[in-house]
């Protein structure tokens, strides 16, 4: 069963939390229950968009949860709206490029050791 992990920047900001900070109660939940899906294997609000993968409810303005797939986890890269989606997918695929090259240099380095 997948896991779902929130990326954490080097600096240790959380982009995703950031965002799921700022939704109202009912949003945040709707959220949450997609976020608890996600995690039980249930991909069927998922849409491929590159790299990355954004996770669509339809509630409200459109919420939207970008993440990308890496071994048995969901990484959870950030939120949004349909409205801001071109520049949220923007920002997600720069945040998991980013993951993708810490996690590589944290691996390289291991076998340096």
């Amino acid at each position: 069963m997948p896991r779902t992990v929130e990326y954490v920047r080097h600096d240790g900001s959380n982009p995703y939390r950031d965002w799921f900070e700022r939704l109202d109660a009912q949003a945040a939940a709707k959220v949450a229950i997609a976020v608890t899906r996600l995690s039980l294997g249930n991909t069927s609000n998922l849409k491929r968009i590159g790299a990355i993968s954004d996770n669509r409810i339809d509630w409200g303005p459109g919420y939207r949860i970008y993440l990308a797939g890496d071994e048995n986890a969901w990484i959870l890269l950030g939120g949004g709206t349909k409205r801001r989606q071109s520049a949220d997918i923007e920002s997600a695929t720069m945040l998991f490029s980013e993951y993708r090259r810490r996690k590589s240099e944290r691996l390289s380095s291991r076998g340096k050791r």
